[in-house]
């Protein structure tokens, strides 16, 4: 249970919360930016204070006329509790250890040499325990793990509804990986488990509204909107993958025709790389070098790709509004390829003053997913 005086909950999490994603920060400060009095931050203060979750740093000189007493900014204890967090995909486990600042300190890889549900947690269970039991030993400070997969998941039940590339189907993952590993389990889609590490320790922080964009295996979005990762009713928020781009394009596995995804998913422009190229064996790396080194064909895919992807953000920005989109994912390996084209893409379907939303470019390793999934655990102890 997270620490909390008695009458003063909200102020607790409120304090917390802030110092986590915006400290160092003096009381005066916070009292200042959560509209409380000093005396309701000290009291909120202290039962963090005395459960170890924040500490006083030495006190900063104040200086100029009228300087007061020298401030003493109050600070997250990153290693008061640890989290794992792991990114499931089709084939590999990718697992880290963060502090409560989401600060990776250790990390592994396992192969998946299937995707069946058992396979998946029996090698959760002892990817989980070569981090916890090896260099560092954080088991005993660790009580969490966050699970991310692709697709629908129902973050408030673990329930993974349908992941694509898994293959899975109503899979009540929460539940099970808590009985393969001990731990309190959360469990959210990818996607929305990156964006909530961009928000709240990345380059979210403090924006009222932003959008994550990746683009690699699968095209999806994450979206913040009046400070708050937007679900939906329904969890879903978000797939621009399947906005449809052409309607007598091709089958989308969601069911659908000419979904972005269909266009400019890693494994749609393998498929049509190989087409135009007469080359059944053909790699998405393969792909990548025809394309740079001058094959048309090839190079139109990649444009078709980045095309799509570009409208697909162009209906971010007309519907929401964010104040910046960040693009990311592995399939920005081949971002030179798509960049132009998702560029032109967004300027003539973005409506009006929407085209003036920043795109900013940052690639992420896989690592940085098991990372977002660790972040909804530490957002989950504090929501607790």
């Amino acid at each position: 249970m997270f620490p909390a005086a008695e009458g003063v909950a909200p102020a607790v999490t409120a304090v917390f919360t802030t110092v986590l994603t915006e400290g160092p920060i003096s009381r005066v400060a916070l009292a200042r930016r959560l509209g409380l009095s000093s005396a309701a931050v000290t009291k909120a203060a202290r039962p963090l204070i005395e459960a170890g979750y924040l500490e006083e740093l030495a006190a900063t000189e104040r200086t100029g006329p009228g300087a007061g007493r020298p401030a003493s900014p109050l600070a997250i204890r990153a290693d008061r509790e640890f989290f794992v967090g792991v990114k499931i995909t089709g084939d590999e486990l990718i697992g880290v250890v963060c502090d409560l600042r989401a600060q990776v300190r250790a990390s592994a890889h396992r192969r998946l040499d299937a995707a069946d549900v058992d396979h998946v947690l029996t090698q959760l269970g002892e990817l989980v325990g070569d981090l916890l039991d090896g260099p560092g030993d954080y088991r005993a400070r660790t009580r969490w793990l966050g699970l991310a997969v692709s697709g629908d998941v129902d973050h408030s039940t673990g329930l993974v509804r349908y992941s694509p590339f898994l293959r899975w189907h109503d899979v009540a993952l929460a539940e099970r990986a808590e009985k393969t590993t001990g731990l309190t389990v959360t469990v959210e889609n990818d996607v929305k488990a990156l964006t909530t590490a961009e928000q709240w320790f990345g380059e979210g922080v403090g924006a009222d509204s932003f959008a994550l964009v990746t683009v690699g295996a699968g095209i999806g979005c994450g979206l913040v909107v009046n400070g708050r990762i937007v679900s939906g009713a329904h969890g879903v928020a978000g797939e621009i993958g399947h906005i449809s781009f052409d309607v007598n394009g091709p089958d989308c596995h969601c069911g659908s025709r000419g979904c972005v995804e269909a266009v400019a998913g890693a494994d749609a422009i393998v498929s049509q790389a190989r087409a135009v190229s007469g080359r059944p064996s053909l790699t998405f790396s393969d792909a990548v070098s025809l394309a740079r080194s001058g094959d048309a064909a090839v190079g139109a895919v990649f444009a078709r790709a980045g095309t799509a992807i570009g409208a697909g953000i162009a209906a971010v920005a007309n519907l929401v509004g964010p104040a910046r989109i960040v693009v990311s994912g592995e399939g920005l390996s081949a971002y030179d390829l798509f960049e132009p084209h998702i560029r032109a893409s967004f300027q003539r379907q973005a409506f009006g003053a929407a085209a003036e939303c920043p795109l900013s470019i940052r690639p992420l390793p896989f690592e940085e997913w098991a990372r977002g999934a660790a972040a909804v655990s530490i957002k989950a102890l504090v929501a607790s």
